[in-house]
């Protein structure tokens, strides 16, 4: 006997409620990877970044996430940071410093 689309589609919602996003970023966690991608014309894939611009890769997230509360505060001064940090919520930029912390420094 088939099963009712709407049973199907309160079964589908119902697993998607069971199984919760981690609060802290793991390396393989799509959107902060999208996030991260924007990171990288100036700090390089992943963080790491080429000469005489700062590497974010396998450094503190508390220190990077502090940073990037001060960016968007305007209590750190910046030419363009203060501009991006501004474009996402706190937690947001938690993750991502989560993110860049959990990348390996080469």
């Amino acid at each position: 006997m088939p099963i009712p689309a709407r049973a199907l589609a309160a079964l589908a919602a119902a697993a998607a409620l069971a199984f919760p996003f981690p609060a802290q970023a793991e390396p393989g966690d799509r959107q902060v990877r999208v996030w991260a991608a924007a990171c990288a014309a100036c700090h390089g894939t992943d963080g790491h970044a080429q000469a005489g611009m700062t590497s974010l890769a396998g450094r503190s997230a508390d220190d990077l996430y502090t940073l990037l509360i001060e960016f968007k505060r305007d209590v750190r001064p910046a030419t363009v940071m203060h501009q991006h940090a501004k474009g996402y919520a706190d937690e947001e930029l938690k993750r991502l410093a989560h993110w860049f912390a959990a990348q390996a420094k080469r």
